[in-house]
């Protein structure tokens, strides 16, 4: 992808995926172009789990995103239901794959993150937001939902505080956006961004890459379930599967001979 390109892409020799949303003069808003390139990426990356084991999710400029371009709000609200229908659908559609990732995906946040960019923050396993990144769910103020985000933002804050950021359209910091769970680290500057993203790295290339697959589908799996003899049971033969796989036995056989595991060296 060319440096004009609304979102840049570029798998490291270090098997890291770096995805930059790149409309810095719009805040990085999203339109269907970039829905689209990122859904593409995000089919290559759910192809690539040998290739690429840590993806990384930024803003170019001042704003990690604005969330909806209004110039395209406004052209689809003139749109029949049916092309409104399918333009959501394609938003739906990239939030899941994101979402749905093998690897470890880690957003990158500073400035602000509005509405389906604080979407994009929630799809994520992990969020580092610079202290003074502002947050707003702004879509009732425009006449409109947060639907399609809504199943990750639920996810990352509960049903509580959803409801009461989705009716109010207040907006908040990222102190805040820590406090109820939308991001998990807060760092003081930009600048601080890249040390967490290191250190992340580190903990995702130590981590066998089956087992992190596993462990995302584990948490989606149990969220909700009655916590019974068929749910237990079914873990247990998640674990000794698990056991029994080729990362298992190079996991515990490395541990006994007090050496690196293969993906960690």
């Amino acid at each position: 992808m060319s440096d004009e390109s609304p979102v840049l892409f570029q798998v490291t020799p270090g098997q890291t995926a770096v995805i930059t949303l790149n409309r810095p003069e719009r805040h990085n808003a999203f339109n269907a172009e970039v829905i689209a390139s990122l859904t593409e990426i995000f089919d290559l990356l759910s192809n690539n789990t040998d290739e690429v084991r840590f993806v990384i999710l930024r803003g170019a400029g001042k704003s990690f995103s604005a969330g909806a371009d209004l110039d395209w709000m406004k052209d689809q609200s003139m749109n029949t239901l049916d092309a409104n229908r399918e333009d959501a659908q394609a938003l739906a559609d990239m939030l899941h794959k994101l979402y749905t990732l093998p690897q470890m995906t880690v957003a990158l946040v500073q400035g602000a993150a509005m509405g389906g960019g604080a979407g994009l923050v929630a799809a994520c396993d992990v969020a580092v937001a610079v202290k003074d990144t502002k947050f707003k769910f702004s879509e009732v103020k425009l006449g409109l939902t947060p639907a399609t985000i809504s199943p990750f933002v639920v996810r990352a804050i509960g049903p509580r505080w959803a409801k009461a950021l989705f009716v109010s359209a207040e907006g908040f910091d990222a102190s805040f956006a820590h406090q109820i769970g939308l991001v998990q680290y807060v760092v003081d500057s930009i600048d601080a961004l890249g040390g967490m993203e290191e250190h992340l790295a580190t903990l995702a290339f130590a981590a066998a890459p089956g087992a992190i697959a596993d462990a995302k589908a584990l948490v989606d799996d149990v969220v909700g379930e009655e916590i019974d003899h068929g749910l237990m049971k079914g873990l247990a033969k998640r674990i000794a599967e698990r056991r029994a796989s080729d990362e298992g036995k190079e996991g515990l056989a490395a541990f006994l001979e007090k050496r690196k595991p293969s993906w960690a060296e």
